[in-house]
């Protein structure tokens, strides 16, 4: 294994590109066909980039901004930029104008590399309150921008690194980057204010990046194909779905949008990808509502196939040999039902699945094991680069995060809070001290802010995050996202939201999955020309409340949910209720769903 913890990622990725010249490096899809990069042909826009930034008078200590979707110029900028100027400054592609606007202003960008016309439309209208701003490189070509020297276009840039710059120049601005210099500034996504920019340097990467690899050794392999579709400016799919390939020698293929993940995946059958949870709720969802449709002997058979590859985690997971008569119904189960429903997912090479982000229910993570798909848990931060704790094929228990990673420590304080001190834990936030001394010691302890607990054999459980518990008015502390994780595993629950801080009982704003339910009303016989419509009658309300019913028995009295309100629409970014990564904007979501709350406690 290349020892990378004291190297900087240009460096790694210099001498792999050396390595693997001639093998495929990025993999995307463009009009209607998929084609790769070699590393040689990525090493040689690498450099004509850095030179192109570096003859338009981008310096060592200036920031350089991303705003695209992953596609292989946002892996060829982030190299470029580390290799020219300080540090990329990501944005996520979804985000607003008045949100790159600050981003771009408190991060002081000289320059932005960006993606489409859209892309290009929300810049231009902010631009003139970017003062910073002097360069705007668009990787498509875009209108509006005609006669505007600061306007250029991607190729256009690497012409100019090609005629203009000095090589040597580039070669001198990579020998000089220190292992312990800012990479990147990533802003955290903001559920709870404004972003802040966090600060991660190259051994933060690095040494996440080696600590990963001694979890996971021989899962991602030189050549071996992996799937990128999380946003690369979320810092998981930047460690997980970029830095540790690309430390590798592996081929990354780019989704070709957000919801073409499902095919993409059939089509690259990777060894390894990371992701959040959604997605795997949105899969087993999914296959769920298309089995309710089956024949009942098919659903029983299905039914019969998963609950065999159930009785066999515990032996998969304690790394025992699954015992007779048992290993024999689990082939006869991987025939009939198991290796066909993989194959049918692109799941059938998978090594590993790593998920992180926020909590995984239980029960999702127990279905895909079942399946015979090692869907892994794991824990950090954008401040942790990210990766604390993972379950590993040697390690693992289901409903926690696993172990330290190595080189890691972790304590619980006082208050349930865990901190960690390790090489991955970030410089600080940018120019935002007091910021930083709030959660950062002076002898390198990180206060994550999330609340859990550690066993016996050191596996992590995450119970909550800490600002997120609320009170009821009787003073009960409940953690929302504990009801939440364990409800939305109810086939007919897209999302749920649940409320009660400094109320007298929990109420839920629900998301209801129309897949399942509209299937559902049909096969009962009712007539909806909506889904308000649907909503509304007796039927559906009176399905719901038996629902909830069943998934308050595990939860005392005081934590279960007593009311209820039924949503029509699902949640997003741009309706304002998620993240760029789908975590709930709790604020949001109470101002935006103020009437439907205050019904339930009228």
């Amino acid at each position: 294994m290349l020892d990378i913890k004291e190297k900087h990622i240009p460096e790694v990725f210099f001498a792999n590109a050396a390595r693997f010249a001639d093998q495929p490096m990025l993999g995307y899809k463009t009009g209607g066909e998929w084609k790769t990069l070699s590393w040689r042909e990525v090493e040689a826009r690498v450099r004509r980039l850095a030179l192109g930034l570096a003859a338009l008078g981008v310096g060592r200590g200036d920031h350089v901004a991303l705003f695209s979707p992953n596609r292989p110029e946002w892996a060829i900028a982030d190299l470029a930029i580390m290799s020219a100027a300080r540090a990329d400054i990501p944005i996520y592609p979804t985000n607003s104008a008045p949100e790159a606007e600050y981003i771009l202003n408190d991060s002081g960008s000289k320059a932005i590399i960006l993606a489409s016309q859209e892309h290009f439309d929300r810049i231009q209208a902010v631009r003139a309150r970017c003062p910073a701003l002097k360069h705007i490189i668009t990787m498509d070509r875009v209108k509006g921008g005609e006669g505007d020297p600061a306007v250029l276009h991607w190729d256009d840039v690497l012409a100019l690194g090609e005629r203009h710059a000095d090589p040597d120049e580039l070669r001198r601005r990579i020998e000089a980057i220190e292992p312990t210099e800012m990479a990147t500034l990533i802003y955290t996504s903001g559920t709870t204010g404004p972003p802040k920019g966090v600060m991660l340097t190259h051994r933060n990467f690095m040494a996440n990046c080696y600590q990963a690899a001694l979890s996971h050794e021989g899962v991602i392999v030189p050549g071996g194909e992996t799937l990128s579709f999380l946003p690369l400016s979320h810092v998981l799919e930047r460690l997980g779905g970029w830095y540790l390939p690309m430390f590798f020698g592996a081929t990354i293929y780019y989704a070709e949008s957000p919801t073409t993940v499902v095919d993409d995946m059939k089509v690259v059958r990777p060894y390894y990808v990371t992701s959040v949870p959604r997605i795997f709720e949105k899969i087993h969802a999914a296959v769920h509502a298309k089995v309710a449709g089956a024949p009942p002997v098919k659903r029983k058979l299905f039914s019969w196939s998963v609950g065999v590859g159930a009785q066999a985690i515990p032996y998969w997971t304690q790394g025992r040999a699954v015992p007779f008569p048992l290993s024999f119904k689990l082939k006869l189960a991987r025939k009939l039902v198991l290796d066909k429903l993989r194959a049918g997912l692109g799941m059938d090479r998978l090594m590993t699945m790593i998920t992180g982000g926020g909590p995984l229910a239980k029960e999702i993570q127990a279905w895909f094991l079942a399946l015979g798909v090692p869907l892994h848990e794991a824990y950090g931060l954008t401040e942790t680069s990210p990766l604390l704790t993972t379950n590993t094929f040697e390690a693992m228990r289901v409903g926690t995060v696993g172990r330290a990673a190595t080189d890691t420590e972790i304590k619980i304080a006082a208050d349930g809070e865990i901190m960690v001190r390790g090489p991955q834990v970030m410089k600080g936030y940018y120019n935002k001290p007091e910021a930083t001394r709030e959660v950062l010691s002076e002898d390198g302890w990180f206060a994550t802010g999330d609340v859990g607990v550690l066993d016996a054999d050191g596996f992590l459980k995450i119970t909550d995050r800490k600002k997120e518990l609320f009170i009821t008015s009787g003073g009960k502390n409940i953690s929302p996202a504990n009801l939440e994780n364990a409800m939305v595993t109810d086939s007919f629950i897209e999302t749920i939201v649940t409320v009660g801080d400094r109320r007298p009982f929990i109420s839920a704003l629900i998301v209801p999955d129309f897949a399942v339910l509209e299937a559902w009303a049909r096969e009962k016989g009712l007539a909806f020309a909506s889904r308000a419509e649907l909503l509304a009658s007796p039927e559906v309300r009176r399905l719901f409340e038996e629902r909830l019913t069943a998934l308050n028995a595990p939860f005392g009295k005081v934590e279960q949910v007593k009311k209820f309100a039924l949503l029509p629409s699902s949640f997003s970014q741009e309706t304002g209720e998620l993240t760029p990564t789908m975590k709930l904007k709790r604020k949001a979501i109470a101002q935006k769903y103020g009437m439907e709350i205050e019904e339930m406690y009228g």
